[in-house]
């Protein structure tokens, strides 16, 4: 929704400003310079850009019409859960939970939470510890360095998709001035029309600079920007779950570890400790 907020806000403001001091639109109407434009911009873009960075990109630009994946219910959601499967290792110990992580999607212990189990990279994560645990894992600073190193992989993926992006928005401008030079080429072939078709054309070419300027500016850099915070937002999750199973390994509680779990959030998602603990009363019992 802020998407379409912001891009309103944009071309309300730049078409609104240019109809407002008498400016023509048909003027901007240039189609063949946006081919122009946009045709390299893409080109550029998968030239210098391997298959995985452009399929994540054609997943994440859409992603951001749609709210935020994870919300504060979605971390309440969260917290329980890891609450559920400490305390069902605590009271059975650790093989219990070899039957869940091995079929997740088959396991009453995950199956009623909704946001994590449609999570399909979250559950291998957490599953891929877990079963490390059982396992009998129990040294907390190899486990926190193999998270590290798991959730850093995770987050350069996400900035390949943004960088690539932010790369697309710098070569822009310059994209605009090769539609403006070829306007300019085509209006030197018309040299002998009369001076109002000369400065329509010269008009058209122009066009494509500030084509070129306002849609870096306006909307690819901040479409970058966007799904680079976004993609650190999300990596709070993981971070939870993180924080959350290497407080179970040195022994905490299962309440304490999802204490710890808790505070690795942002303030803006994080739910309370007593919107915790309520939430963890009305848990069904762990099978």
């Amino acid at each position: 929704m802020l998407t379409i907020i912001g891009a309103v806000i944009v071309i309300g403001s730049v078409i609104g400003g240019y109809v407002a001091n008498g400016g023509d639109l048909l003027v901007l109407f240039q189609p063949f310079e946006i081919v122009i434009i946009v045709g390299a911009a893409c080109g550029a873009f998968v030239i210098s850009n391997r298959k995985p960075v452009l399929s994540a990109t054609a997943k994440a630009v859409p992603a951001l019409l749609k709210g935020e994946r994870y919300d504060k219910a979605a971390y309440l959601e969260l917290l329980t859960m890891l609450y559920s499967v400490f305390k069902l290792a605590k009271t059975k110990g650790a093989l219990v939970l070899e039957q869940h992580v091995e079929k997740p999607y088959e396991s009453s212990l995950f199956g009623s939470f909704t946001v994590f189990i449609n999570d399909e990279h979250a559950v291998t994560f957490l599953c891929d510890y877990l079963r490390l645990l059982t396992l009998g894992t129990d040294n907390h600073h190899e486990m926190e360095t193999l998270m590290d190193e798991d959730i850093e992989t995770h987050r350069m993926e996400h900035h390949a998709v943004s960088s690539a992006l932010s790369a697309v928005a710098d070569g822009l401008p310059a994209l605009g001035i090769v539609a403006a030079v070829l306007g300019v080429i085509h209006t030197m072939g018309s040299i002998t029309k009369p001076p109002a078709v000369l400065g329509h054309l010269i008009a058209g070419a122009l066009v494509g600079t500030f084509s070129g300027v306002l849609l870096s500016y306006g909307f690819v850099g901040p479409i970058a920007s966007a799904i680079r915070g976004r993609g650190d937002a999300e990596e709070r999750y993981y971070l939870c779950m993180k924080a959350g199973i290497l407080a179970y390994m040195q022994g905490y509680a299962p309440s304490v570890a999802v204490e710890f779990a808790r505070k690795a959030l942002n303030t803006d998602v994080r739910p309370t400790f007593y919107e915790v603990e309520e939430a963890v009363e009305n848990l069904p019992a762990a099978a």
